[in-house]
């Protein structure tokens, strides 16, 4: 219920703090007293669009913060998702809006988005003006009705999570075979060229070794030559080679080192020149003979070099390595294919074992739906006759309809006024009629569905004397259960309840007029449905009239 309602610059407003009881709370006020202002304010705390042409002239900026009491376990579970207290159900909502136009909602003083203000909202208020007895003619909105009343469920989300997986892997293999051919054969290319990482550094270095072979081994048998010459120098007359030289010379200072201790190091390193020496001759030796002179090999590595350099070029890649990681990229579309059909026959399977549930629950649905639509037409029948509609017929038809997530049924509310064959609501019902149908349905909801604070916005217009009684008594009666708001015109719906609430407009002394709302007591409260009876001149017997219909409204128990 709502307990505490604080506004400050909205519109005519410039500033409200009202607390508000249990039960059938009434509000009245003179046209263009500032009622609607008040829905507005509260629409916007609900988390309508927040427009800065809101704010109060000469303010920069207006709140609305409306408190809560509720133990909705749907209102907690909400909470609990966004994280926000649950604060045993005392909840606190407001909503601050800048001239710039810019918005910040808040519950709890913990920032929220407007998304969630007005999924929240929606579990704690529900405002119903003249306009929503349209709501009559939507077949959504008779649907959810009958549904409450029936209290069903079923497998469509299911379902339609199936067959969205179902289009869209089907789309991702149409694709794919649609590329199937020109994959295969780059595949085909690129597996065929058997490529391997590093291969072509390995082939480049050979091909260089090839073309150049003899001069190669030209240079390389000069320097073994060179090398050569070296083991035969005369050497006092005998011919000696350097090894045999370097070896005398070492061993002579091996001898000289005992007294001079520089010459051992000198000795070793002419050690170490020797047998660098013979290394040298080795390798260059090794190498000689491994340098092979074959046009036959340089023509096999550079038709290799060359086939690989075009799958280079053609597929824009700058290594091997990219190659190979292109053409595994094929094979993996090529085997998609394969997978993504036997995932998406699976899914069919799926998707038929979840229609079976969902043709099994959409008949267990119509028959339910069936049921309830006979005994909320007899319900609904029977109130509208205590509203005075002796002769009204008032049907639910349950239809066959396409699949959705609302079952396989078409819904429509059917009535006549004068006993004859009813047809749909919109056709035929005059406005008085849709109101006294719609409060009817919302008191038949009130029964067995939780409702939230629950507001009528004029919902008596196009009624009058003991018919608008009646309204009021029944608005009353779902007062008993509910906290419910009656903006009413209306004596006899005035006189209902156990608070009552005025709405009225003022000129400060600036000339700028606003609205403000107060609680009436017993004698305010006479002298206001004196006025709603009689008019701006209030007479001794609208007075009388006034106190008469309190008195009974005390004695009915409202």
């Amino acid at each position: 219920m709502l307990t505490h309602l604080h506004i400050r610059n909205f519109i005519l407003i410039d500033s409200l703090d009202v607390e508000f009881p249990e039960g059938l709370i009434i509000i009245t006020g003179q046209t263009g007293a500032g009622k609607s202002i008040l829905l507005g304010a509260l629409a916007l705390a609900s988390g309508a669009k927040a427009d800065a042409s809101m704010i109060s002239e000469g303010a920069d900026s207006c709140v609305v913060e409306a408190s809560f009491r509720t133990s909705d376990p749907s209102v907690r579970s909400l909470l609990e998702e966004q994280d926000l207290d649950w604060c045993e159900g005392e909840l606190i909502i407001r909503r601050q809006l800048s001239s710039s136009g810019r918005s910040r909602a808040f519950v709890n003083d913990c920032p929220v988005t407007v998304q969630v203000l007005q999924a929240l909202s929606s579990r704690l208020i529900d405002v119903h003006s003249q306009h929503c007895s349209l709501l009559l003619s939507d077949r959504n909105f008779q649907l959810s009705v009958l549904d409450q009343f029936c209290r069903c469920s079923f497998l469509w989300q299911s379902l339609k999570s199936a067959d969205a997986e179902i289009e869209e892997l089907s789309y991702r293999k149409a694709s794919l075979e649609a590329e199937s051919e020109y994959n295969r054969s780059q595949w085909e290319q690129l597996n065929a060229a058997g490529l391997k990482d590093g291969e072509l550094e390995m082939l480049e270095e050979e091909q260089k070794k090839l073309a150049n072979a003899e001069l190669i081994k030209n240079s390389f048998t000069a320097a073994l030559s060179g090398l050569g010459a070296l083991q035969d120098l005369p050497v006092g007359g005998d011919v000696r080679s350097v090894s045999d030289c370097l070896r005398d010379c070492r061993r002579e200072l091996e001898h000289a080192s005992r007294f001079v201790p520089a010459c051992e190091e000198l000795s070793s390193r002419l050690d170490s020149v020797r047998i660098e020496l013979d290394d040298i001759s080795s390798e260059i030796q090794s190498l000689n003979d491994s340098i092979v002179v074959s046009e036959e090999r340089l023509q096999t590595v550079e038709e290799r070099m060359s086939l690989i350099y075009t799958l280079m070029r053609k597929h824009s890649c700058s290594s091997v390595a990219e190659l190979i990681s292109l053409r595994d990229s094929y094979s993996d579309k090529l085997a998609d294919s394969d997978t993504l059909e036997e995932r998406i026959e699976a899914l069919r399977k799926e998707r038929d074992s979840f229609y079976s549930q969902y043709i099994s629950v959409c008949e267990e649905l119509t028959a339910a739906r069936r049921d309830s639509a006979r005994r909320m037409a007899a319900q609904i029948s029977e109130s509208l006759s205590f509203l005075e509609l002796d002769r009204a017929v008032f049907q639910v038809r349950v239809a066959p309809g396409p699949d959705s997530a609302a079952g396989r049924d078409v819904i429509d509310f059917l009535f006549s006024s004068n006993g004859t064959a009813p047809q749909e609501v919109q056709k035929c019902a005059s406005g008085g009629e849709m109101s006294r149908i719609m409060l009817c349905i919302k008191a038949m909801m009130a029964e067995f569905a939780s409702m939230p604070t629950l507001i009528f916005d004029e919902i008596d217009t196009g009624v009058s004397g003991s018919v608008a009684d009646k309204m009021g008594q029944m608005i009353c009666n779902m007062g008993r259960n509910m906290q419910v708001f009656a903006i009413t015109h209306l004596p006899q719906v005035a006189a209902k309840g156990r608070a009552h609430y005025l709405v009225s407009k003022s000129a400060r002394s600036d000339g700028r007029n606003v609205s403000s709302i107060s609680e009436l007591d017993n004698d305010a409260r006479v002298a206001e449905i004196a006025r709603m009876l009689s008019g701006s001149v209030v007479t001794d017997a609208a007075i009388a009239n006034a106190r008469a219909l309190l008195s009974e409204s005390v004695k009915a128990g409202n």
